[in-house]
């Protein structure tokens, strides 16, 4: 059996076990359990005085952010967290990752939660009082850094929920593994990293989880709503690199080279063709962009070679694999009809972000008792991707969405992750550590 992402099915990859897990946690209504509503409530009163200190932590991490495989100094918080309300810790782990496991006083399933830790190579344009004003070395350049994907609200959160099931510990049915991970936003270029590394080090064995948990902040969405998506969630990312090589001349002359730079240029509007006219979007969406380009040193001397690299989105395995056929294709008859060539490279990035169905069914009405029928909504796919992707292809997962926008401004218009204006309403704090531990404690409880 497969999904829409083409991944073995629940025999094949998660196992009988977790199977039936699932199957059981989707046959019972929410809420059940000996602990119940009095365990919930108690986890809702945690979390509330834990706010405070939450968007303190976010605040510091917010000012003090870290690139991929550098979370040092954000990983040294979380330690030092988890090890004072009592968890087993482990460090260390797909280099600065931690993962902290709270061992409930009943006997119960173990449920994961995760976190990502690393910022962005981007400068910060927001005026806050704890902008990141930090620097740091990306690609041999210096650049600014800044939390402009909200990776400091999400380790903010965790720490939180943390907080809140550990002062419950005694009630709890089951255990709770933490997994605070970095490098979600790549691992820097010659190294390894992310989820994938974290799964190859150990993160989801001794003990095992049977499903894991996850969210994401939202811009597009406001304050006070969740959003969900059973099954394919967020797109399938492949790394693409191209170059053009011609033949240099001087830039007054151009008959007598070949100018790699318009050919470069005719190539990324031939791209474009590919999406817009020859794959059927109605289908499943399909995204092919190149972010950067790089030729030449001078204004008058066209150079021998152009190099680009982008990304492309895509969530079926069909079209995934013709738009990569129909890239190299585009990229090399363009070139050669120009005299140049073009060489195509395609790097298999994060998989389908894809939601197990029953324990997203199961799940809503406890996204809807956190925030109101109306609140808890269905998002449309994403063309965003994420490496908690790779977990769910080792055991169910649900990955939801947090609104961060004020309700006095436009999600409509509001920067987007990974902009220098990005902006977080830190009242959603609160929020994606009541929805997070309810989710728990639900998943606990089965």
């Amino acid at each position: 059996m497969r999904d829409a992402a083409g991944r073995t099915g629940w025999t094949g990859s998660y196992g009988l076990v977790t199977l039936a897990f699932v199957l059981a946690l989707a046959s019972e209504a929410p809420g059940q359990g000996s602990a119940g509503t009095s365990l919930g409530a108690q986890i809702e009163q945690v979390a509330a005085q834990v706010q405070p200190q939450a968007i303190a932590w976010r605040r510091d991490l917010h000012q003090h952010p870290e690139l991929s495989n550098r979370e040092v100094r954000t990983a040294g918080i979380v330690v030092d967290h988890l090890s004072r309300l009592g968890l087993e810790v482990r460090t260390g782990v797909a280099h600065t990752g931690v993962v902290g496991v709270l061992r409930g006083g009943r006997p119960g399933p173990v449920v994961a939660l995760r976190a990502d830790m690393d910022a962005l190579p981007v400068t910060e344009a927001v005026d806050l009082p704890f902008a990141s004003k930090v620097k740091a070395q990306y690609n041999g350049r210096e650049v600014g850094v800044m939390h402009a994907c909200g990776h400091d609200v999400h380790t903010a959160i965790l720490m939180g929920v943390a907080q809140a099931l550990a002062q419950v510990r005694q009630e709890l049915p089951g255990t709770v593994k933490f997994l605070f991970q970095p490098a979600e936003e790549g691992a820097p270029s010659g190294e390894r990293g992310g989820a994938q590394q974290m799964i190859a080090e150990g993160a989801l064995e001794n003990p095992r989880p049977e499903l894991i948990l996850g969210l994401h902040v939202d811009p597009q969405r406001p304050l006070g709503v969740l959003a969900y998506r059973a099954g394919p969630t967020m797109a399938n990312q492949d790394n693409l690199g191209i170059v053009v090589r011609g033949r240099q001349t001087h830039g007054a002359l151009p008959w007598r080279g070949t100018d790699p730079v318009v050919v470069a240029a005719q190539i990324v509007l031939g791209l474009q063709t590919i999406v817009s006219r020859q794959v059927d979007l109605p289908e499943a969406p399909a995204v092919i962009t190149i972010g950067s380009i790089h030729g030449g040193v001078r204004a008058n001397i066209i150079p021998d070679e152009v190099q680009m690299i982008g990304t492309i989105r895509t969530f079926q395995p069909e079209m995934r694999r013709d738009i990569h056929a129909r890239i190299r294709q585009t990229a090399g008859l363009i070139a050669q009809s120009a005299g140049a060539t073009a060489e195509v490279t395609i790097d298999p990035g994060y998989p389908v972000t894809f939601n197990d169905p029953n324990l997203t069914a199961r799940m809503v009405p406890v996204l809807e008792a956190v925030v109101g029928k109306g609140h808890a909504v269905t998002t449309p796919v994403w063309t965003g991707a994420e490496d908690f992707s790779y977990y769910q292809q080792q055991i169910p997962g649900l990955y939801f969405f947090l609104g961060i926008t004020p309700r006095t401004a436009d999600p409509k218009t509001a920067p987007m992750c990974h902009s220098p204006h990005f902006y977080v309403d830190e009242d959603a704090i609160l929020l994606g550590m009541r929805a997070l531990a309810r989710l728990t404690l639900a998943c606990l409880e089965r």
